[in-house]
């Protein structure tokens, strides 16, 4: 089947949309020790702002489905592309305009949550669309995107540090780059909008139970990620006393496992299908987490890390997939819906696991995303196969909008 030019160029948008989101989110986590240096805050502070940004970025999603629901998802894409654009060049010049109040640092990671939110949902929103015009699974290379524009954002902090211009450069390009990304968009983004009653007609209802399943994949899975990413540095260099140059490989084995495994994801999906994916990717995982808190040895640890990485490269792009196809029509509203478990998953991963590191100790702590794991095992039925159906929209559920641009498509 040949893929129309203009749904090309739409996977081509939202792919680097994705690829914007993950360089902006690395440059931003990973220059917090210079902006914690230079606003003069503690690791209190840090820890608020975190907590600020995941806040208004559940605002943020909250928002891409109002947008979408009255302008359609491209447009709630752009918005918070915008809205990211306006929040780095604002913490710029918060860090490095001397005598600028602190509120104004702190106002402007509240804006950055809001932009997050919208691009996390909004992307996640073209990508279901434009996945259903190609008619096979093509999220995990979304997601890919992602990861390796922010081991190359992380990459990028790491050599404007050495050059002795920290934030300035990477922060500005991140900006640059969201910028042309959300421009671009504007007219590669697929146009298709929620359906809209007719008539007055209300619609069907959303299917609650299944965003509840597919929300609490997301939120295990977001553990597992906020949990590594936040912890695991500090676990191999303060409890297992490994060497420093040692301590960032953990972090480093968990993100080249996750790209490897959002890579090889939509292949393997179509051969295996998405339930067999998903059991597979998410046993690793629990057995990562596990090898983690059972075997107090640095290497041991740094391989537990790259397993646990395996179900957050696979499972989350299958499970927007999944949750989108539970209702065609509405599925702008569906994934922004899922997308607010994300951040309710970062918070407990970051948050709860420090909490626990007192008690038990940080080692046992990690039991806790495999924890949440184990009921993914049994969810894993409920991801849908990538069937043709997935491909067009019913003619009883598909919107005007969807129709035209649709058939424009197929033109």
């Amino acid at each position: 089947m040949s893929i129309p030019v203009p749904v090309i160029r739409s996977r081509i948008a939202v792919t680097a949309a994705y690829a914007a989101q993950g360089l902006g989110y690395a440059v931003v986590v990973t220059s917090l020790p210079v902006f914690k240096d230079r606003q003069g805050i503690d690791d209190v502070g840090v820890s608020l702002i975190v907590l600020l940004v995941c806040v208004t970025a559940a605002l943020g999603s909250v928002k891409a489905d109002i947008l979408a629901k009255w302008r359609g998802s491209r447009v709630a894409l752009v918005v918070g592309l915008g809205l990211e654009v306006m929040a780095l060049l604002l913490i710029v010049v918060s860090v490095l305009v001397p005598g600028m109040p602190l509120w104004v640092f702190i106002a402007a990671f509240g804006l950055y949550g809001l932009g997050l939110g919208g691009v996390d949902a909004g992307g996640a929103m073209q990508g279901v669309l434009v996945q259903r015009r190609y008619g096979r699974d093509i999220m995990g290379g979304y997601f890919a995107a992602y990861t390796a524009a922010a081991i190359a954002g992380a990459l990028a902090v790491a050599g404007s540090s050495a050059a002795g211009v920290a934030v300035l450069l990477p922060l500005s390009l991140a900006a640059a780059v969201a910028l042309i990304v959300a421009v671009f968009g504007l007219g590669a983004f697929d146009p298709a909008r929620a359906a809209i009653p007719v008539g007055g007609r209300a619609r069907s209802p959303l299917p609650r139970r299944g965003i509840w399943l597919f929300g609490f994949v997301i939120l295990a899975a977001f553990t597992v990620d906020s949990a590594v990413s936040t912890w695991s540095t500090v676990y191999l260099q303060d409890d297992l006393l490994a060497v420093a140059a040692l301590a960032p490989l953990g972090y480093a084995a968990y993100q080249a496992a996750i790209l490897i495994t959002r890579l090889a994801t939509d292949r393997a999906s179509g051969r295996f299908g998405r339930a067999r994916v998903v059991l597979a990717a998410t046993a690793t995982s629990i057995i990562g987490c596990v090898v983690v808190a059972l075997l107090p040895f640095p290497a041991a640890a740094i391989v537990g890390f790259a397993l646990a990485g395996v179900a957050v490269g696979a499972v989350v792009p299958l499970a927007f997939t999944s949750a989108g196809g539970l209702a065609p029509a509405r599925s702008d509203e569906i994934i922004a819906r899922v997308n607010l478990f994300n951040y309710a998953g970062a918070v407990l991963g970051a948050v709860l696991l420090g909490l626990l590191a007192d008690a038990p100790g940080l080692g046992i702590a990690f039991l806790l995303p495999a924890v949440l794991l184990v009921p993914v095992l049994f969810i894993a039925r409920r991801f849908r196969p990538p069937v043709a159906a997935d491909a067009a929209l019913s003619s009883e559920s598909r919107s005007p909008h969807e129709a035209d641009a649709a058939a424009s498509a197929d033109r």
